[in-house]
């Protein structure tokens, strides 16, 4: 019998000891979506829905053979950064990229827990700005983030925009802002920008749901799709409907909803 060969992805963040988000997230979207996930660890992560109980960093030597592991044996089509904590594991993660072959790099640069744990050390947005983004295809900041990536304060489509653009016009690489967090909006707005393509992704707003898990989630479905080769446009628009549709038919998990992964989309 003659097997399908399935296309590889990699996903570089922390564990999530709860499952919802991080590595665990992004393993559940590739499996979902038929993408052979592979896995760099960069954090283990004691958390639940609730709250963030502790951090433990990789030694950064670590990350490095689990890099050189992955490319050895199972070159990935398609990459996304997650979790990276410190400027050292930043620093590897650039060497190792810029010394391969280059797959392209989906960075969600991940800054705060949805529970307000801060998840990336202060002096390694630094490294990040300057050394990591110079090298991503797309960047997926939410709003935080792209306020703190920009100096902007974003409360509007139009700050989207200008966000967007100074994004772009600073690391040459296509933008994706989400707009989950935008004052008094009834819909999940999200802005895509490349050069001159710019499209605003709307879904309807759910509420009463758990959004943990969901920028994680969003960011390992556009990889997939990379890995699948789509273009950057479709995959951005397939990872909206994935992640539009896992928040939409959030299953109950004792106490807490979560996403559902095996969404029909």
């Amino acid at each position: 019998m003659k097997r399908q060969k399935r296309p590889i992805a990699l996903t570089i963040a922390g564990s999530d000891s709860g499952g919802g988000a991080g590595i665990q997230a992004d393993l559940k979207t590739f499996a979902a979506l038929r993408v052979h996930g592979t896995s760099v660890i960069t954090c283990l992560t004691a958390q639940n829905p609730e709250r963030v109980l502790g951090v433990r960093a990789t030694e950064p030597d670590a990350v490095r053979q689990q890099l050189e592991a992955v490319f050895e044996a199972l070159p990935p089509r398609a990459l996304k950064t997650g979790m990276l904590f410190s400027a050292a594991i930043i620093e590897v993660i650039v060497d190792f990229y810029r010394r391969t072959r280059r797959p392209p790099m989906v960075v969600d640069p991940v800054m705060v827990a949805t529970s307000g744990t801060r998840l990336l050390e202060p002096d390694a947005i630094d490294v990040l700005k300057k050394k990591l983004l110079p090298l991503a295809a797309l960047i997926t900041p939410n709003l935080p983030e792209a306020e703190a990536l920009t100096g902007q304060r974003i409360a509007t489509r139009a700050d989207m925009r200008q966000a967007a653009r100074q994004l772009w016009e600073q690391y040459q690489c296509a933008v994706l802002v989400k707009g989950g967090h935008l004052p008094d909006s009834p819909e999940a707005v999200d802005l895509f920008l490349s050069g001159r393509v710019e499209r605003f992704l709307t879904a309807p707003f759910v509420r009463g749901v758990s959004t943990h898990g969901t920028g994680c989630t969003y960011s390992a479905a556009i990889t997939a799709a990379l890995a699948h080769g789509a273009t950057m446009l479709q995959a951005v628009a397939q990872g909206k409907e994935f992640v539009t549709q896992a928040i939409a038919q959030s299953e109950r998990v004792g106490d807490h909803t979560v996403l559902n992964w095996l969404c029909q989309h």
